[in-house]
Order: structure tokens, then sequence, then C-alpha cells
């Protein structure tokens, strides 16, 4: 049954028997969308002195409320005169708006249409942004695929090194500005200083003013294409703890943006959220930070957000948390004993956290010499521990599977982490393909990115080497959790409670597996989901449409499945979980699913016959 079947079966039919205002401008309830069958509809909006201006004619097939609904607005946008004789079809509110949110495309068609049409000055006039504009789905879509090309950055000023400091200072307040970037005698620019650097650096320090601004300069240089969506520009600011992103254009920097700047970009954005989990000092601030996720998510969700964006989100709030915490127990028990980099793993290395989370992480540090190889792993087991312990509090639960940094097994020197992965390829046996695979997905969170970069760099030379047997039992562990369809291709579910419930991490679990196989093979360390799908169509592994089928599919689950536990958390008052109530699904979601477990079932029967030589797994 397709979803275009599931569609119709909501719509209910209306026929005009005479001209009838069928809705007045911010005064009519609207239910839903009204698509014309036959007939004519005539929109306009009334003016303070009654007279119809805008006005406009449209027959079938013109669905009229949809802009309306996606600006979150419970009553008509327009006014409508409908035609004696005119016959629609109307499809309800919580239908259109999955519509949109499982169908890319359809929701792009009325966000282009508003976009062109508020460039009509008196268009935008009688729309009146409301006051909730920024909780509506079309503000949130805006906000969230603007270009970084799309607003006006700042010109880059700057001075040559070996500038004075005080020449540098006086050079800023010429220009008005409040960062300096410094070029070296190449043209390029490596480092900067702002009125902080000045403060800190210089004045708190009665550094002389003759002393050249290099040093005394801030760095390292963070950039971003002038491509990149303004939400990923904030995000990477917050990652990388950089105030100033340079923009770069055809291999140029063209200009740079501040944080200030994107932050007020954003508005009412959740991402302005982050900020204040960054001022927060005690595990207990940190815990409620974490506690208002749900609420975050939930507004994301709410607004139409897509949801690999929405896991951003969480995995960057997350990461400061992290990070915070680390820095606090750097500070109680003293600078460590050798360079180290802590990673986290699983979906948290994927970027891919939900709300239902715990602790996937791990230790690796340089290695030193015998006479101090007790003393700096002691070090680090305590320091893990003490980690791993105010992250529980915060509300990162320990792993039940034992994959923390406070596990002995995880917090070793490079050298024995280089042992370990030689290990898990050279001796293929099960339980080393789910050890590969969760390390496989890890991810620099704190620490020295120089030694995570060795292991990587150690893995690539291995991975090059012939290992048919690695590989087939990798592609195996792949094809443990098989599509929940019955044989009669219906969502299969389980009991729990009395309720027959959907089991939503393992049905998306065969996607982030078989992505993961094909990256392995072609050697792609993208950490993420949806970042390995989109190089490996690069590479023409995949094609464009197997890429959308594979990405959309996805994300879909994802959606599914973190309003799931945002509504568990906010509303039940319940521990998230990953189990949905079927009877909680429309019959639009049923369907969509369906076809989505079809889609993962058909690229399983790839890996079978590839990586395993068997069309039976």
């Amino acid at each position: 049954m397709s979803v275009l079947t599931e569609v119709a079966k909501s719509l209910t039919t209306k026929t005009f028997t005479k001209d009838t205002l069928a809705y007045r401008q911010e005064i009519t309830e609207l239910q839903g969308v009204d698509f014309i069958v036959k007939g004519e509809y005539e929109t306009f909006f009334f003016d303070s002195v009654q007279n119809r201006r805008l006005l406009e004619t449209h027959n079938s097939p013109y669905c009229f409320g949809g802009l309306s609904i996606l600006l979150n607005r419970t009553k008509a946008l327009k006014s409508v005169m409908a035609k004696k004789g005119t016959v629609i079809c109307s499809l309800p509110r919580k239908e259109f708006l999955e519509l949109c949110q499982s169908h890319n495309e359809f929701f792009q068609y009325y966000t282009t249409d508003f976009g062109q049409r508020m460039l009509n000055d008196e268009f935008s006039h009688f729309v009146k942004t409301p006051a909730s504009f920024e909780e509506s789905y079309i503000a949130a879509e805006q906000l969230y695929s603007r270009r970084i090309d799309g607003i006006i950055y700042k010109d880059i000023v700057s001075c040559l090194i070996g500038t004075p400091i005080y020449e540098a200072a006086k050079h800023m307040a010429d220009n008005r500005v409040s960062c300096l970037f410094i070029r070296d005698e190449q043209e390029n620019i490596i480092g900067y200083a702002t009125d902080i650097t000045l403060r800190d650096n210089v004045i708190a320090k009665q550094v002389d003013t003759n002393q050249t601004i290099d040093s005394v300069m801030d760095n390292p240089i963070v950039s971003i294409s002038h491509q990149a969506y303004l939400y990923e520009a904030v995000l990477m600011m917050f990652r990388t703890k950089t105030r100033y992103l340079l923009v770069e254009k055809h291999g140029k920097y063209v200009g740079f943006l501040s944080r200030n700047r994107l932050l007020s970009e954003q508005g009412q954005s959740p991402l302005v959220f982050i900020q204040s989990v960054k001022l927060a000092e005690t595990t207990q601030e940190l815990g409620q930070k974490w506690n208002y996720v749900p609420e975050i998510i939930n507004q994301l969700l709410g607004r139409g957000i897509n949801a690999e964006i929405t896991n951003q989100v969480i995995t960057t709030i997350a990461d400061a948390i992290a990070i915070k915490v680390i820095e606090k127990v750097i500070r109680e028990i003293g600078e460590p004993p050798a360079k180290f980099v802590f990673m986290v793993t699983g979906s948290e290395g994927r970027k891919e956290q939900t709300l239902k989370t715990d602790q996937d992480n791990a230790i690796i540090y340089e290695d030193k010499a015998n006479e101090h190889r007790e003393m700096v792993r002691a070090y680090f087991l305590d320091f893990a521990n003490k980690v791993s312990d105010q992250l529980n509090e915060i509300g990162f639960v320990y792993c039940k599977g034992g994959y923390m940094a406070s596990n002995p097994d995880w917090t070793h020197s490079l050298s024995h982490w280089k042992r370990n992965y030689k290990n898990w390829i050279d001796e293929t046996v099960p339980e080393n393909a789910i050890k590969f695979s969760t390390f496989f997905d890890c991810r620099f969170l704190y620490g020295d990115r120089t030694i995570i970069h060795q292991l990587k760099e150690f893995l690539e030379e291995e991975l090059q080497k012939p290992n048919d047997r690695f590989f087939t039992f990798i592609g195996r562990n792949a094809l443990q959790y098989e599509p929940p369809l019955t044989f009669f291709k219906n969502i299969k579910t389980e009991k729990i409670d009395r309720s027959e419930v959907l089991n939503i991490k393992n049905a998306m679990t065969p996607i982030v597996d078989l992505v993961r196989v094909y990256a392995l093979k072609n050697r792609i360390y993208e950490e993420n989901t949806g970042e390995r799908l989109a190089k490996l169509t690069k590479l023409g592994v995949f094609s464009k449409k197997q890429y959308e089928e594979l990405y959309q599919s996805y994300y879909y689950l994802m959606a599914l499945r973190l309003e799931n536990q945002a509504n568990q958390i906010l509303i039940e008052k319940i521990e998230p979980n990953n189990y949905i109530r079927i009877d909680k699904l429309t019959k639009i979601e049923k369907v969509t699913l369906i076809e989505i477990f079809k889609t993962i079932n058909n690229f399983q029967v790839g890996i079978k016959m590839r990586f395993t030589n068997n069309l039976l797994g």
C-alpha cells in the first residue's frame, strides 16, 4: 500500500453550492489544507477598508492552506472566496505536516513558494511576520538552510608579522574593528589579535607594546567555506572554541564572522542555548542544562528541522558538557603526565546521539619510558573514573557493556591501541568484529589531536592489506539486525507491557552497519553516517538515487526516535527508551516505515553478495 493511498483515505470532500467566503484571513480556523478537485478559489487579502488586495484565481490542482500551517498559524493567512460548484478535498493538518517531514521535496515546494512571495512588498506587508514566526516551520527552514554567502560578513583587516603591538592597536582603532588578523611574508594569515588579546596578553601582563603583535596573538586560524550553512558555522565555533571564523571562497579568505554576529543571526534559535552550556560551572548546573535538552529537541523537531541537524545540536551540547567535566577534573587532580586524547565512540562518536544515551568513550595516551608507565597509567585511570562518575551524575549513564575509559581495557597507550586494532583485524572472530565496529566510530573530543591522527594513519595501512576474512566477518556483523518486516511485509512488533511496540533503534542499526562496512572497504574515516554516505556517493559506490533512499530513510527513522524520546520525557514523564507503540503511529507513518524497511532489505542483499559471498548471509 503506497503513501498516496493512505493520504487518500484521510481526505474529506466538500462541495460549495453557492459562492462562499470559505476563509477570512486571521479569523477562520484552519483545520488542514484544501486541494481543488474542480471549480475555483479566489484568494486575496482584505485591507483596512475591506478592499480586496493581491487577488489571485486558482483552479485544480491548487492547494490552499499549506503556507499558513507551515507558518504555524491556526487561522487562515489569506481570505478565500469559493465559487459555486467548487469541489475540494481536505487533508488534516497533522497528515500534511507528516508529508512535509517525510518528503523533503514536498516541503521544499512550499518554502520556495513562500520565499518568492515574500519578495513582493505587498504580500510581505499583509503577512506581517507574526510574533511566533521564529516558532514556524518556514522560519526554521530559512534559518537552517541559510548559507554564509547569504549574510554580510566583515572585511579582513590585517597587519604584517613583526608589527609592534602599539601600531597594531592603532590600526584596530583607525579601522574601528575589534579583531585584527596577522599575516606572514607570504600573505598567509597565521593568527589574530582582539580587544581581549590586548587586555589579557598585553595589559594584564604589562607587556612592552614595542614587542611584535605576533608574540601575543591568538591562533590557530579556523576557516569555513562560504557555501556552509549558518548553523554549521555556529556549531564549528563551539567545537573549536574560537570566536572568529575566516570565510573561504575559491581558495582565498574573503572575510570573517564573529561568534556574536552569528548568534545574533540565530535570534531565538536553540543554538543560542549552547552558549549558556559553556557558561555553566558546577556538575549540578551542567545536569540542569542536560535536563533541558529534550525541550530543545522538541522545539527543533516541532519546527520541522531535519533530524541530522537535530543530532548535531544534541552532540554539540553533549560535547560541551563532557569537555567542561574533563577540564574540571584536570583542575582537581593536576595536569596530565603525558599527552593524551579523550575520544568518544558509538553513537556519540558518529554524532548521532539521542536522548537515551550512555557513555561510550576511551583514552589514548602517548607512549612513555618504562619507569613512568605505571604512574602515567594510574593517573589516566583515576582521571577516567572521576570523569565517568561526574558524567553519570549529570545524566550520561554508565555503559552497561563497559565501553568506557574508566574500564582499564579502554585506557591505554597509543602502541597498545594499535595492537588492539591489529588483533581485531587479524583475529577475525565475531566478538572482535563488534569491537572493531565500535571503535571505528571513534571521534576526537579533547586533548592532543595528533594522537588520534596517528592511530588512523596506522589503521589506513592495515586496511590496505588483503584480508577477505576480516571483511566477511564485518559484513556478517552488519547483518545481525534485519528490517522488522513480517513475511507478508507488515511491521514486525514485539510485546512490552501488553503493548505492541517497534524497537526503532534496531530498525535503524542495519543502515548504520551497512554504511560502515562500505566506509571501511573504501577507507573513509568520516564518523557520521550521513557524511559517510555522501563520501561514498562522491566515490561512486552509491548512486544519487541510492544515496537519497538511504539518507532519507535513516533520518526519517531518527526523527521518529527523537520525537518519541522527547515525548516520553516531557509528556509521559518516563525514562526515554527506543520502543515506539504501534498504535501511536499514523497510517502514513506505518506505510512509510514499511517502504523504508523494504529499502533496507534490498541493501542488505547487496552486503550478503559482496562481503559474505552468500545470498543467505
